[in-house]
């Protein structure tokens, strides 16, 4: 299992200079500590997420509620689509923004106009899991609790210790 590691943290600078090395992503350990996912997940009410320019449209009956996975990860399908779901296992091609509780951005891929391809069992486990829920060209919304995201240490200094972590993300392509 990995982790998902942005462009601009330590030790992620120059990957564009270096051949074969996913970009802005790589592979790094996952952490090791964690807390077991609380026991009375409910869902939670939530206004929509403003969208970032170049970002598809929103269903017109897009849930008001997160939904919370056994894990402890709260979603919200955004945008419903047909076509194929990843798995654990395969390469995909996401656009997408990550933003801390206070909404400060930390990443984003709509920003660089270019959406990212990684392999879906080499990022944050939160991203696995959610990623999983819906098909090419599907929109989803993700609120990854700090076990699921970075862990306790965080990536300082873009992402503190313990973030929750919140994620809009496109599924372009499973490949």
């Amino acid at each position: 299992m990995g982790i998902l590691l942005l462009a601009g943290l330590p030790g992620c600078e120059g990957l564009k200079d270096h051949p074969g090395k996913q970009d802005p992503i790589v592979t790094a350990p996952a952490p090791i500590e964690s807390d077991p996912p609380p026991k009375d997940l409910k869902p939670k009410k939530a206004p929509l997420p403003d969208l970032p320019a170049g970002a598809g449209a929103i269903d017109a009956d897009a849930p008001e509620e997160l939904t919370p996975t056994a894990s402890g990860l709260f979603y919200r399908i955004l945008r419903k689509s047909d076509g194929r779901k990843p798995e654990a296992t395969d390469r995909v091609v996401a656009h997408y923004r990550g933003t801390l509780d206070d909404g400060t951005q930390f990443d984003s891929s709509y920003e660089r106009n270019k959406p990212t391809p990684f392999a879906l069992n080499e990022v944050v486990p939160g991203w696995t899991e959610g990623l999983q829920l819906i098909g090419e060209g599907g929109m989803i919304e993700l609120e990854i609790p700090w076990p699921l995201a970075y862990g306790a240490a965080g990536r300082p200094p873009k992402i503190p210790p313990k973030a929750t972590l919140h994620f809009l993300i496109e599924l372009k392509e499973v490949r």
